[in-house]
């Protein structure tokens, strides 16, 4: 069940949702397939808000090398969409160097 879409005067489209709640619960959906195969897949989450109402859907834009060789320290996006399917945040993770100590 989706929350239900506040009206908000001066909000971009999509944020307001973050105006009627003071916590976001995240959670990944885990995919069968992570389960039985030894590799990364692309993350997914659904963003909740306290009474269990869907607020987003997430998923990570990332390729198969990116998961398989850096791990946490892989470059992604996160696409954050509304019940709409429409993007309402992206945010851009670049590549994080932890192995010398020139890169941290």
């Amino acid at each position: 069940m989706w929350m239900q879409r506040p009206a908000v005067i001066n909000c971009p489209p999509g944020l307001e949702y973050l105006t009627q709640i003071d916590q976001l619960l995240i959670k990944q959906v885990i995919d069968a397939i992570e389960t039985f195969v030894p590799y990364e897949v692309q993350n997914r989450y659904t963003c909740y808000n306290t009474l269990g109402q869907s607020v987003y859907r997430c998923y990570e834009e990332s390729d198969f090398c990116s998961r398989a060789f850096c791990g946490a320290s892989r470059p992604f996006v996160l696409h954050i969409l509304n019940n709409n399917n429409s993007e309402v945040i992206r945010a851009i993770r670049p590549f994080r160097c932890d192995c010398y100590p020139c890169c941290s």
